[in-house]
């Protein structure tokens, strides 16, 4: 214990003493408070099962609310099927190895339109199939430009799509005529930082509300676009503040929106068009965000983010009363991008928890009361014999609290011996929450404690806390981390030389700088579609991500220093512990070549590592088949460096 300390304060500069991160208020949790409960009936969870736990992806209703259309991987590809309103059994309606998404109904009901990629490529074209069943039509077929976000006009005749060209950054606006599927362009943006959205159509069809974002998102506007001219007119819009519209009245006359303006935290609320006037919602310390207007403009949603978990509640748009909705301690959301069934009086939600894989509900707005309409789980994972979570809070290197996921293994004794492994979160501007996560339950329910912490750069606790690791990713996110292993072993369950580190895309990063630049901190590490090297990354990064990347570090250029420091890549020569890399060949976001240079430069050190690619798949695995294997071989991963068991995983 006193030699780990002594070891994470070497990498604590002068900036050591620098003030604690504004945050909400919250108590540290003492180390002691951690214990693992007596449960007979634990087991490891067979890995296939925690895989064969289908996904749900988007959501769509009929236009008559009978049916509900959703994205799921029954057959182990996120393909689309049909099913009762009430719940049935569900009906297939498309086949593809790549994956389907943007769910959107016509308004005659007879055809659903989708967006869909090429191994997870990201270049969405959009297609059609019809809700009775049928060939599938690609619409757009454009292998150089992604088109997704579609919204269909109130005449049927017509969709607004978000647009980008693959040699673009930027991201633009456009309208298809759905008769001759003709791309006509709304907006010409020039800033290859910005980034517009629609949100919906109002004025019959005439105009559109939409977003314009920056690449950090840090800074939003809501804009009205005339669809007949292009021309736009900003309605809300700050430097540096983000404004953020969720839903529009079809009369045009209210938005639903969130903003942290005069504040560190979004803040949902109502804008009367006309007046320009806001009414906002009671203050809370936590993120607040509105979701979805009711179609009959009389109820908006909001979503409140606390801590890791979030909940619901519907607010009266008239008088501005806020009802929250009796969901069980996890991750509640609103489904699809209309989750209101036309009657208003039925909203879709999906909810889950660190026991309890997410399942599609239809919640009443009048009573209060829900019903899950899917079981998406193997029988396998009953929650009664499956890990549990709490979420703590400890310092870190500069006195600010970090937040933190613990999933703690049953029948444990608190005798120093145990494993432990972090799961830091992509993004960086991404957040973990105490919703089901199978690494977690397939290390936990093997005996290891799982710690996924919030680290600065993470959303959900303000403005100061998301930006703190601009131009310093590795710097004070990584202190955080290693904090968090402090607090780990304090608990007295941890073993300081048994802990791993894993996560994917920034998580994957985290691994790579925590080996790097804490050399003796873990034990092993597992990094999916993580960054070595910045200055590479840029160079071969899709254009809207190379945006990304100039808002977090500045222009490669300029600040070579910085790309430097931040790079994995600068401090590699000292990593020692084993490393497993799992990456996608088609992956755009963080390519392939960086983990060809993590495999190449451990090879030349001599150090334990292997590298493994899956073809056809992009930034995450979709396939059923490469999920069970990337699962796989990161729990033998550790159980062979931190456990010294050479046997595989139990299936």
């Amino acid at each position: 214990m006193r030699a780990l300390l002594s070891f994470s304060l070497l990498l604590v500069p002068s900036t050591a003493l620098a003030a604690a991160l504004p945050t909400p208020t919250r108590s540290i949790t003492s180390p002691s408070a951690l214990s693992s409960p007596s449960n007979p009936l634990a087991r490891p969870v067979p890995l296939e099962d925690l895989v064969y736990t289908r996904n749900i992806g988007s959501v769509a209703w009929s236009p008559d609310g009978r049916q509900i259309f959703l994205v799921t991987n029954l057959t182990g590809r996120m393909n689309i099927w049909r099913m009762d309103a009430a719940g049935s059994w569900p009906v297939q309606l498309t086949q593809s190895d790549d994956v389907q998404s943007n769910l959107v109904v016509s308004s005659d009901g007879k055809t659903l339109y989708f967006a869909q990629d090429r191994g997870g490529n990201e270049f969405h074209d959009i297609y059609a199939v019809p809700t009775a069943g049928g060939p599938v039509t690609n619409l757009t077929n454009t292998p150089d430009m992604r088109e997704n976000d579609a919204i269909i006009a109130p005449d049927g005749r017509s969709m607004a799509l978000s647009t980008k060209r693959k040699v673009d950054g930027q991201v633009n606006l456009a309208v298809m005529d759905l008769g001759s599927r003709k791309l006509r362009w709304l907006t010409d943006e020039k800033d290859p930082q910005r980034r517009w959205s629609a949100v919906g159509w109002v004025g019959n069809g005439r105009t559109l509300i939409a977003n314009r974002s920056n690449a950090d998102s840090t800074e939003s506007e809501i804009w009205s676009v005339d669809v007949t001219s292009g021309s736009a007119t900003r309605l809300a819009g700050k430097a540096g503040t983000r404004f953020i519209a969720a839903d529009v009245t079809d009369d045009g006359r209210t938005i639903a929106a969130s903003s942290n303006e005069g504040s560190s935290q979004l803040r949902a609320g109502l804008l009367d068009v006309t007046s320009g006037k806001w009414r906002w919602l009671k203050s809370t310390p936590w993120e607040q965000t509105a979701q979805q207007l009711s179609p009959d403009g009389k109820t908006m949603i909001v979503r409140t983010g606390i801590n890791g978990r979030s909940e619901l509640s519907a607010v009266n748009v008239a008088s501005g009363a806020e009802r929250p909705f009796n969901f069980a301690p996890g991750v509640a959301s609103t489904a699809g991008d209309e989750a209101f069934a036309p009657d208003s009086r039925r909203l879709l939600v999906m909810h889950s928890g660190a026991d309890t894989p997410a399942d599609l509900h239809v919640l009443d707005l009048a009573s209060g009361a829900s019903k899950p309409i899917t079981r998406m789980a193997m029988a396998s994972l009953d929650s009664s014999a499956l890990p549990k979570s709490q979420i703590i809070t400890y310092k870190s290197f500069d006195e600010t609290p970090i937040s933190a996921i613990v999933t703690m293994p049953f029948n444990l004794r608190r005798d120093g011996s145990n494993p432990a492994v972090i799961l830091p979160h992509g993004g960086p501007t991404g957040q973990s929450q105490d919703a089901f996560n199978r690494t977690a339950t397939a290390l936990a329910s093997r005996g290891y404690i799982v710690l996924q912490p919030n680290v600065r750069g993470s959303t959900g606790y303000g403005k100061e806390f998301q930006t703190a690791n601009f131009k310093d990713l590795g710097g004070g996110d990584l202190k955080d981390v290693l904090a968090g292993k402090d607090f780990l072993v304090s608990s007295g369950y941890v073993d300081s030389q048994k802990v791993g580190i894993t996560g994917g895309s920034y998580g994957g990063f985290m691994t790579l700088m925590a080996l790097a630049k804490a050399p003796e901190a873990f034990a092993a590490g597992v990094q999916l579609f993580g960054i070595i090297n910045w200055h590479t990354m840029h160079q071969t990064a899709d254009p809207l991500l190379k945006q990304y990347i100039v808002s977090l570090l500045g222009d490669p250029a300029k600040d070579k220093a910085v790309y430097d420091a931040t790079s994995p890549m600068t401090y590699i020569a000292a990593a020692k512990a084993p490393l497993l890399s799992l990456q996608g060949d088609n992956d755009i976001r963080v390519p392939r070549g960086q983990a060809e240079e993590v495999a190449a430069v451990l090879k030349a050190k001599g150090v334990t590592s292997e590298t493994i690619f899956y073809a056809a798949e992009g930034h995450g695995f979709q396939k059923r088949e490469n999920q069970i294997d990337s699962l796989r071989r990161t729990v033998d991963w550790f159980e062979r460096h931190l456990k010294g068991n050479t046997q595989s995983a139990q299936r």
